[in-house]
C-alpha cells in the first residue's frame, strides 16, 4: 500500500511539485549556509592585528631591549589579518634580550626571525650610551670589589698649579653614580657605561692623570665635594 501511495506521489503533479518545492528548499538553505560562512571567512582575514612595523632602519644588531624603549623606532600598525607577516610581533616586551639578526627597512613588519639571542655589551647600551674601558689597578678598583652592576664614582689625581705657581697634586671628583658594565678581579679592565662625552673625558683622564673608582652602596645621594689638594688635608 506505501508503495502504491509513493509511486503515485511521483507520477502525479502535485507530486512532482512538491518535491520541486522540497528541493528548492534545501538548495536555499545549502546556499545560506554557504554564505553565511564565505561572509565569515571573509570578515576573519578583514580582522585587523595590531602588528609591530619599523618607522625607520632598524639596523643589524640593534638590541631589543632598546627598541622596545624606542617608541619613534617602530609604530604599532592594524594590519588585515590576511596581510600579517608570519610569527608577526604584536608586542614589544617579546624583543627582551634579543638583537636584530638583520637590517629592517621602514614600514617592514617585525617579525620573529628578525630577532635572536642577544650577545655581548652592546645589547645593554641605548643609542646614546657607549662603553668605555678604563686599566686599574686593585687599590683604584677598591680591591676586586668593583663587579658588573656596581655603581661607582670617578675620582682622578692629577698635578693642578695654584695661583702662586707652586704645582701640587690634587684629588677631584669626575663623575658621579657611573654604571660598571664588566670589570676584573683584583685590578684589571673596568668597563664603564657613559655618553659619548663622558667616554672622552675619561680616556683623556686616563692617558693624562690616575683614575681612582669609589665603589657606592645600594642607596646612595649625590655630593659634590670639593677638590682635594695637600692644602686642604693641612687644613684637618
Amino acid at each position: 500500500m506505501e508503495n502504491i501511495m509513493s509511486s503515485k506521489l511521483f507520477t502525479t503533479r502535485q507530486g512532482t511539485v512538491l518535491l520541486g518545492v522540497i528541493a528548492a528548499v534545501i538548495a536555499a538553505i545549502a546556499l545560506l549556509v554557504y554564505l553565511n560562512h564565505y561572509r565569515s571567512s571573509v570578515n576573519a582575514s578583514n580582522q585587523r592585528i595590531p602588528v609591530l612595523v619599523a618607522k625607520s632602519l632598524i639596523q643589524k644588531g640593534t638590541p631589543g631591549d632598546v627598541l622596545a624603549r624606542t617608541t619613534g623606532m617602530y609604530t604599532v600598525a592594524q594590519i588585515p589579518k590576511k596581510q600579517v607577516e608570519n610569527n608577526a610581533i604584536v608586542d614589544a616586551s617579546t624583543l627582551s634580550g634579543k638583537v636584530a639578526l638583520t637590517d629592517i627597512n621602514p614600514n617592514t613588519q617585525l617579525t620573529a626571525a628578525d630577532f635572536g639571542p642577544g650577545v655581548g655589551l652592546a645589547n645593554e647600551l641605548n643609542p646614546k650610551q657607549r662603553a668605555v674601558v678604563v686599566a686599574l689597578g686593585s687599590p683604584q678598583e677598591v680591591g676586586g670589589q668593583i663587579g658588573a652592576g656596581s655603581h661607582v664614582d670617578v675620582w682622578t689625581m692629577n698635578n693642578s698649579q695654584s695661583a702662586n705657581g707652586v704645582t701640587r697634586p690634587t684629588a677631584r671628583l669626575l663623575y658621579q653614580d657611573m654604571y660598571v658594565l664588566n670589570a676584573g678581579t683584583n685590578g684589571g679592565n673596568v668597563t664603564l657605561r657613559a655618553t659619548s662625552r663622558q667616554a672622552g673625558t675619561i680616556i683623556f683622564a686616563s692617558a693624562n692623570s690616575q683614575i681612582w673608582l669609589v665603589l657606592r652602596p645600594t642607596v646612595a645621594t649625590n655630593v659634590k665635594p670639593p677638590a682635594i689638594s695637600s692644602s686642604s688635608l693641612i687644613g684637618h
